[in-house]
């Protein structure tokens, strides 16, 4: 076991969606806990603020551009000397029902929650099966463990792919690479705007901030989850069983 602030000590950590939100507080958590850090996203000026902020190696990429996510990749193995661990945090929300959300619309969603967090994994597979130990955490949804998600289908559809994608990747790359999944509840950052108020099937009666949903990540990155492969730990104020 580590002491705070050693937990990632010597890790070589690449995180998507890092320029805000959930990825953002988990990049500055993991800098604070000793990880070198590749940090992946599209929006280059946000990226490089917090690649300062954390010592990182900054990779501008679109996770539903392979070609993209290959470069970036490369880019930050080479810069930290390989990848034991990645957290994929890049992701989108979209309201409505099937007959509000084109399939267009249907992909987009799908393409970035879903494809685009299995096409950074594939893209890591090479370093991380060269780890001693390697780790991959998905971010999914409190809506995954729901038993329904009315105006949500399309996100509701990606975020249990993600669940049952992790489930798979656990059972295929055991025992050398552990993943699991962190499914948050309602976040403060901005695709909670709109659905703020709706805290009442919440029994902590609030939203989350992203500091508490990124400590989860931490908890399944670093070797204090040493046993844990394969889970979906719900970090959700008690939405899923309140």
């Amino acid at each position: 076991m580590h002491t705070p602030g050693q937990r990632l000590q010597g890790r070589r950590i690449l995180i998507t969606g890092a320029a805000s939100g959930i990825g953002r507080a988990t990049a500055l958590l993991f800098a604070a806990e000793g990880a070198a850090l590749a940090l992946l996203d599209r929006d280059a000026q946000a990226l490089r603020e917090i690649a300062e902020q954390t010592g990182a190696q900054a990779c501008e990429a679109d996770v539903t551009d392979e070609a993209s996510v290959v470069e970036a990749v490369a880019r930050g193995a080479a810069a930290m000397g390989g990848i034991d661990g990645v957290v994929n945090a890049a992701g989108v929300m979209l309201r409505g029902s099937v007959l509000e959300v084109g399939v267009a619309e249907w992909r987009r969603v799908l393409e970035i929650n879903l494809t685009g967090g299995y096409t950074v994994v594939r893209c890591c597979l090479p370093w991380l099966q060269k780890a001693r130990e390697a780790t991959i955490v998905n971010l999914g949804s409190g809506q995954a463990l729901l038993p329904n998600a009315p105006d949500r289908t399309a996100y509701s559809a990606s975020k249990g792919g993600v669940l049952n994608l992790t489930r798979a990747l656990a059972a295929e790359l055991a025992p050398a690479i552990r993943a699991n999944t962190v499914c948050p509840g309602l976040v403060d950052t901005p695709m909670a705007d709109g659905v703020r108020a709706n805290v009442g099937n919440y029994a902590l009666k609030r939203l989350a901030q992203p500091e508490e949903i990124a400590r989860a990540i931490l908890f399944l990155t670093s070797s204090e989850s040493s046993y844990v492969t394969g889970a979906a730990l719900a970090v959700d104020g008690g939405r899923s069983f309140h």
